[in-house]
């Protein structure tokens, strides 16, 4: 009995230990700043404030009292970032700067914060242990507008705006969308299928709208309802609704920039003016019960201006669960990393280079002792790698980059290279994705990838592995991939965007290719059930390594077949492939195997 009262008593100290040197948290709340919800003032002032009290503290939650928070741009509230993936032409106009904090909570208490013009709700900049949750972010006037198809003919589409969301003017025939210090013209149209929330099947980027659209005009017919006039080759169907996209991809929704440990929790964002959540440099993500959805409240079937999670040349873990995307105008995830392109081989050690894509510029993409492959950019080929000596900065677009040791002799001016520092694990697991216009998925990084009970509904491929360094120059070779437990519904690949070759697409861009050697490898999709109403499941480019087995495919008749592809599974210049398994239920289109420039030996299948 005193051996047992002696060690409880170690425990009691213990843990009183432990709590008196753990850091005291203090609340800070924006009530005591004046700040009051429903209030309409605008909440910069006073949360520029809070947050010099936050810098204090190593460990503070800073509260808001549950209600509406309106963000106005102040033209004294700038500050020049290069974003990936995203239009840098000036200063971001910025709501909440988190910037050289540590463990910091910001609290929403489910308040709704809701913003007015071109501006970044939230920014994360050089800042560790950072948590954003119970937050509601949206515009009154969004930066992408929404009408109603009333009436059809090949001359006329008659659509009905709501003028309070989408407030427009007719000027010489041109329909301009007029915000907070803004107008803009439609560039693009998608089409939702009205009560379903799905892009309508064949749409996409082919147009729901077709005809010569450059010489089309609006009329006014009376206030919110708009004809359009020209000659349509197609033309939505009635009851519909059109997503009419304009302005640019200029401000995240949540910018995260070389920072730490950033925790995102019951965020709903309904609306930005860009990428969703972009983060790059940054270490050690957890992005948990994060929605990217309409508005329901207001009717709304679009939701972010562009990507949902944007994770660009991060390192540590990522780790994605339970989310939802709905209404999204580009890919719900996109994981990468930068490739940029060799200028000039100034000697032995150092390079000139260049950022080649115009939304990926700026960045500070290399670091002391990073480590960097080199990228024979015709075979996509990794010919070596060296640790950075020194990065420095000659303008925007260029950048100098110096080696501890040589750079392999056959690396020449027109190469490319990429950072494998900066690549980081990612696991994506019980995740919705539903209707948004491109792809589901899309994941280029050499780290462990695990891709586990998600489902897809995504209008293209539900899952796309790439990688280049000749067009969007995202780079990110995998090495270990696994996909399994997901489900793959029938409204998976209704439509046509780029790399959109089966429903998980594997399509790196390699000009040369060498069907000896392979850019990715070791991936195995496993344990999937795909409800198919096409062809193409599966279509892989240069893998070595890639299993396909237990897996259940499902005839679907809800869409008609069109996909070019007319096999179950292609595989092309790939190594060492294993399809076991499988089972098909209904009259599935195809069970096939097709391989092209390959060895058939190196197709080990139970299936053909």
């Amino acid at each position: 009995m005193k051996n047992t009262q002696s060690v409880i008593c170690l425990i009691i100290l213990i843990l009183i230990f432990v709590g008196c040197n753990q850091k005291q948290v203090v609340i800070i709340r924006m009530a005591d700043y004046n700040l009051k919800p429903d209030s309409k003032e605008n909440a910069i002032p006073f949360i520029i404030k809070a947050m010099t009290e936050c810098k204090k503290h190593s460990n503070s939650i800073l509260l808001f009292e549950k209600g509406k928070y309106d963000f106005r741009i102040d033209p004294s509230f700038t500050k020049e970032y290069f974003e990936s993936n995203t239009t840098n032409d000036g200063p971001k106009n910025l709501a909440i700067l988190i910037e050289g904090c540590n463990g910091l909570t910001l609290d929403g208490g489910g308040s709704e914060f809701v913003f007015h013009g071109a501006i970044q709700p939230i920014t994360v900049n050089h800042s560790e242990n950072i948590t954003i949750q119970n937050v509601n972010i949206d515009w009154d006037i969004p930066l992408t507008a929404q009408a109603k198809v009333l009436a059809i003919s090949p001359k006329n589409i008659d659509l009905e705006i709501d003028t309070i969301q989408f407030p427009y003017e007719i000027t010489n025939e041109k329909l301009i969308f007029t915000g907070e210090n803004w107008k803009a013209e439609p560039n693009g149209f998608m089409e939702y299928v009205a009560g379903k929330h799905l892009i309508a099947a064949g749409t996409g980027d082919d147009g729901c709208i077709r005809g010569d659209l450059n010489k089309s005009s609006f009329e006014n017919l009376k206030p919110g309802t708009v004809r359009m006039k020209g000659d349509f080759t197609r033309t939505p169907a009635v009851g519909n609704y059109l997503i009419l996209r304009h302005s640019k991809r200029d401000h995240a929704g949540i910018f995260i920039q070389e920072s730490n440990q950033v925790k995102l929790e019951n965020v709903n964002v309904y609306h930005c003016a860009g990428l969703g959540v972009l983060a790059q440099f940054s270490r050690d993500l957890n992005y948990n019960n994060v929605k990217f959805i309409p508005n329901a409240a207001k009717n709304r079937y679009f939701s972010g201006h562009d990507d949902g999670f944007q994770v660009s040349n991060c390192a540590g873990k990522v780790i994605i669960s339970n989310c939802e995307f709905g209404g999204l105008m580009d890919d719900p995830i996109n994981v990468h990393g930068t490739s940029v392109k060799i200028i000039e081989k100034i000697n032995d050690q150092k390079l000139k280079c260049r950022f080649m894509h115009e939304q990926s510029t700026g960045m500070n993409w290399g670091h002391q002792n990073d480590t960097i492959g080199y990228l024979e950019n015709q075979s996509m080929a990794t010919l070596g790698k060296g640790t950075i000596k020194s990065f420095e900065k000659l303008n925007r677009d260029e950048f100098l980059v110096e080696f501890n040791n040589a750079v392999p002799a056959e690396i020449v001016a027109g190469d490319a290279l990429e950072n494998l520092s900066w690549s980081p694990a990612v696991t994506i697991r019980d995740c919705k994705f539903n209707s948004c216009r491109a792809r589901g998925l899309l994941v280029s990084t050499p780290g462990k990838v695990v891709i586990d009970k998600n489902e897809f509904e995504s209008s293209g491929s539900a899952i796309l592995i790439a990688g280049d360094a000749n067009g969007w120059y995202e780079s990110g070779a995998v090495t270990d991939v696994t996909i399994t437990n997901n489900i793959f519904k029938d409204a998976c690949l209704t439509s046509i965007y780029q790399f959109c070759e089966g429903i998980i697409s594997i399509d790196p861009i390699i000009p040369k290719l060498d069907s000896l050697k392979a850019y990715h490898r070791n991936i195995t999709i496993e344990q999937n059930t795909f409800m198919a109403f096409d062809y193409p499941v599966l279509y892989a480019l240069s893998v070595d390594r890639i299993r396909f087995n237990r897996n259940k495919i499902i005839r679907s008749h809800e869409f008609e077949p069109f996909h070019v592809r007319k096999h179950c599974l292609t595989f092309e210049a790939c190594l060492n492939v294993e399809v076991k398994g499988n089972v098909f239920e209904g009259e599935v289109l195809a069970t096939d195997i097709s391989f092209e420039k390959m060895d058939p030996k190196q197709i080990n299948s139970t299936q053909r």
